[in-house]
């Protein structure tokens, strides 16, 4: 899609950094350097509707088969036949999309804590949650989505740090009402159909979860099956009562490398 805002820096294996929902290309390894420093060359971009990028031509038009025609357009755009992928969360959803119908395009696979269950009609509540945070961010900014997000249910420990992150987060953006667009669209989009889809995945891979005190939106039992189902996968997860390797730059920057320098 044009109108897409990228970053392109560096030299050597490309590398594709793919944000969550509600984030923006600085939130995959938050500012770090390391990749263009250890000789990759590093694209990055704010999805359609985040940060700089200009919003879908409809508000549903949010879903993953349009998040891999974008990436599949910014490959194209920068002239990259074959790039490692490294996507958080609908980042990671993203880049298995596309690896899954554009096996070609793929040389590897960062997936930083994937959450989609396809055994998970997502009729419940987190539909629910997620519409609710939609409607809070139209209605009430960032200051609404904050309160509607419900911090008090975050450990006490991690609970100035998520939401000085959320209100930093939000503020990268220039149209929040296609952020709030998006927040209901992308939880309705499925990635992949079935568990076994992920085992024709032919490319090094590592999986980076998160423990469930610190992170519990994207919990490491999901983190673990992904690694288990897909053929060869590692996975990485921080020690007990560390901050998760997700939310560190410059060690998350190093998993990406070392999966690099494998492709």
């Amino acid at each position: 899609m044009q109108g897409l805002s990228i970053d392109d820096a560096g030299q050597g294996t490309p590398v594709v950094l793919l944000h969550g929902l509600t984030a923006t290309r600085r939130y995959v390894v938050m500012g770090s350097k390391a990749l263009e420093r250890s000789g990759h060359r590093v694209v990055a971009y704010d999805a359609r509707g985040h940060g700089a990028s200009a919003p879908a031509p409809a508000p549903e038009a949010y879903g993953y088969a349009e998040l891999a025609d974008d990436l599949e357009w910014v490959l194209d755009d920068r002239g990259i036949d074959r790039a490692v992928l490294a996507g958080a969360s609908m980042g990671a959803h993203t880049a298995l999309s596309l690896a899954l119908r554009t096996p070609h395009r793929v040389a590897g696979l960062v997936l930083i804590t994937p959450a989609h269950d396809p055994e998970d009609d997502g009729s419940g509540t987190d539909l629910e949650r997620w519409d609710r945070l939609s409607d809070a961010l139209r209605t009430g900014g960032v200051e609404g989505f904050v309160a509607a997000y419900g911090v008090q249910d975050v450990p006490e420990r991690w609970r100035d740090t998520v939401q000085t992150v959320l209100r930093q987060r939000l503020g990268g953006h220039e149209r929040l009402e296609a952020v709030a667009d998006a927040l209901k669209a992308v939880p309705r989009s499925d990635p992949f159909a079935a568990w076994e889809d992920l085992a024709r995945i032919d490319v090094p891979c590592v999986v980076v979860a998160d423990r469930d005190e610190a992170d519990p939106g994207h919990p490491l039992a999901t983190g673990e099956r992904y690694a288990e189902t897909i053929p060869g996968a590692e996975l990485v997860v921080e020690e007990a009562g560390k901050s998760p390797i997700a939310w560190q730059g410059g060690q998350l920057s190093r998993v990406i490398g070392a999966l690099a320098s494998r492709t």
